[in-house]
């Protein structure tokens, strides 16, 4: 594989509750998930839980029906966002083109590594997928291609702790034989409504004509066939965006409708980036959330605070508004982020009515975040409560 278009996709092995078994190892090999018992949605299933049928982003309740025996594991505030920085950093000692694509997953372009031929990529890559093991615990997958398409469907295929390569000019044939499924975009309606017309897998499109994809696929038909033959162009996209913006977002693993989840997901992604925003000496004064439905459009809405701020308080009442203006098609969704925005450097400005139950705040705040720090469990942040 030559080493000028060499992208991996690197996909982080149910990330949350890895997280989680890093911590508490002795829970290995067992059906645990992550997510709250009340009212709450599982947020990431061990393999063996799948097993059993749980799922991302299943009902907590609904879990426990399926799997009696399901070890419910609480979130750890503040632990996701700070491994997956430091599986990042690992990545970054290999190729500074890293593309932070979600908190567990992301992108690296191994041309500037000069890596010459394929057993260097592969020693490379086994290398950084074994550190990553060594020094966080965190099993990932690993895909590598000529693009971000290929690397990514690549990555997905034999997890946990998957690795797969493919060489330049093999795209379409690697891809041929996969159920049409594994496209992006291809949601469960639309493959069925696929397979209904004799399009069960990705080498399929490809033997339909141009006015054949047109009927199947519409006016999307040009880059669904793209998409089968492999093709990408798509640059691995490194935006140091820690200093102007914190962002986070989830992909959910079956598209989710209920309004409550999703709320609830949305503030826990608040309570992971504020502690960095904190930790950073910053404060934000705009709040966006974004939501993905399963044909991959998406939508956002934003909100600003009148003053900048590092605590969840201000930001918590803004995020039913912005989902329900964001979230206007009210159909199910297939993924969702939060973003802080206009970032402020320096301590708050002082506000004589408020200033003494921020300060309170804050202090709280700082607390928790060194508990989280430690690895301590504290699941209680300015009355938000999972």
């Amino acid at each position: 594989m030559p080493a000028t278009a060499v992208i991996v996709h690197l996909d982080a092995d149910a990330f949350f509750v890895s997280c989680e078994l890093a911590l508490k190892p002795e829970l290995r090999g067992t059906k645990c998930a992550v997510g709250g018992r009340e009212r709450g949605i599982i947020s990431s299933a061990s393999y063996e839980a799948r097993a059993c049928g749980v799922y991302t982003p299943m009902p907590t309740s609904r879990a426990l029906q399926v799997c009696p025996e399901l070890i419910l594991l609480p979130h750890t505030f503040g632990l996701y966002s700070r491994v997956s920085k430091r599986m990042f950093d690992l990545c970054e000692t290999l190729t500074p083109l890293v593309q932070r694509n979600s908190i567990d997953e992301g992108y690296l372009d191994l041309g500037p590594c000069g890596l010459a031929d394929a057993p260097a990529v592969t020693a490379a890559m086994r290398g950084l997928q074994a550190r990553i093991w060594d020094e966080l615990s965190i099993p990932v997958s690993i895909g590598i291609a000529t693009n971000k398409l290929v690397a990514q469907i690549a990555s997905k295929l034999r997890k946990p702790r998957g690795f797969v390569a493919v060489e330049p000019g093999s795209e379409a044939a690697f891809l041929a034989p996969l159920d049409i499924g594994k496209l992006p975009g291809v949601g469960t309606k639309t493959e069925a409504a696929l397979k209904a017309r004799g399009v069960a897998t990705i080498g399929a499109v490809l033997t339909r004509s141009d006015s054949e994809l047109a009927a199947i696929f519409g006016d999307g038909w040009r880059a669904m066939l793209a998409m089968a033959r492999g093709e990408d162009f798509r640059p691995v996209e490194v935006d140091r965006e820690d200093a102007k913006s914190y962002s986070q977002q989830e992909t959910f693993g079956a598209d989710i409708a209920e309004f409550a989840a999703i709320e609830r997901v949305v503030k826990r992604m608040i309570d992971e980036l504020l502690p960095q925003v904190r930790a950073d000496g910053k404060r934000a004064r705009t709040l966006t959330l974004k939501v993905r439905y399963g044909d991959f459009t998406q939508e956002t809405a934003g909100r600003s605070l009148a003053e900048a701020s590092d605590l969840e308080a201000p930001f918590y009442p803004l995020v039913e508004p912005l989902l329900r203006k964001a979230w206007t098609r009210r159909r199910p969704l297939r993924l969702v982020g939060a973003r802080f925005s206009g970032i402020e450097e320096g301590p708050a400005q002082l506000d004589l009515f408020a200033a003494e139950g921020d300060e309170k705040r804050r202090r709280l705040a700082a607390v928790l975040d060194r508990l989280n720090a430690g690895g301590g469990t504290a699941r209680v942040r300015h009355g938000h409560q999972i």
